[in-house]
């Protein structure tokens, strides 16, 4: 059987029984569901979020969505896993109706685009900050190429956690499989900065609808 996930919830969760769309923020290894709840108030968002703790627990309240091998260079098999377990987290606690925006920094940021490979259909504008995608083909990618949906990929200029093999991996794949939102930061490292917020709340604003964020 598989974990059941923690998560934190935005306090209007239940305000509409069933909302258009849903923000699953996904954090990163080593986080926790605490991390990026903070990102909510940051982005002025105004959609019903729920920030998921991963499923591999590390000791010291950290968390991991799969371990860490070859970097850059994840075994598909754990990251599959790892999605399967956020979409039976997704079946159990939203209606079918319901799309998500998955919003993952670096480990989270690689579930953001497993979420969308597997299930396109339900996925609505992923935002990657600081991640990538897995180097082995997912279930949604002849459907990605010919859908093209919108996703944000952000990342540092100055990043040196994420392996340049994951970077180079991305800069191939995202551009052939989505209409592609990418911004470099100058000076950034493996972090999020305030020029990086304005643009992922533009980039909300624009794909998911305006009422989506406040001050975008």
């Amino acid at each position: 059987m598989s974990p059941t996930l923690r998560e934190l919830r935005s306090p209007d969760w239940a305000a509409e029984s069933v909302p258009d769309a849903v923000a699953v923020l996904l954090h990163g290894f080593g986080s926790n569901e605490h991390d990026l709840a903070s990102l909510a108030p940051a982005l002025g968002l105004n959609l019903p979020w729920a920030s998921l703790r991963a499923p591999l627990e590390l000791g010291n309240g950290g968390a991991a969505w799969f371990p860490i091998g070859t970097p850059g260079d994840p075994v598909p098999g754990p990251v599959e896993q790892a999605t399967d377990i956020i979409w039976e987290w997704v079946e159990a606690n939203l209606a079918p109706a319901t799309r998500i925006v998955p919003i993952g920094f670096s480990q989270g940021g690689l579930m953001a685009t497993q979420l969308l490979r597997t299930r396109p259909e339900r996925v609505l504008a992923p935002v990657v900050l600081g991640g990538f995608v897995l180097g082995a083909p997912q279930p949604g990618d002849d459907s990605l190429r010919a859908s093209m949906p919108a996703l944000f990929w952000g990342r540092g200029a100055e990043d040196r956690v994420i392996a340049p093999v994951a970077i180079g991996r991305t800069t191939e794949f995202l551009p052939s499989h989505t209409s592609l939102v990418e911004r470099v930061y100058p000076g950034l490292a493996h972090s999020i900065n305030s020029p990086e917020l304005d643009d992922v709340r533009g980039f909300l604003a624009a794909e998911v609808g305006a009422a989506a964020v406040v001050g975008a």
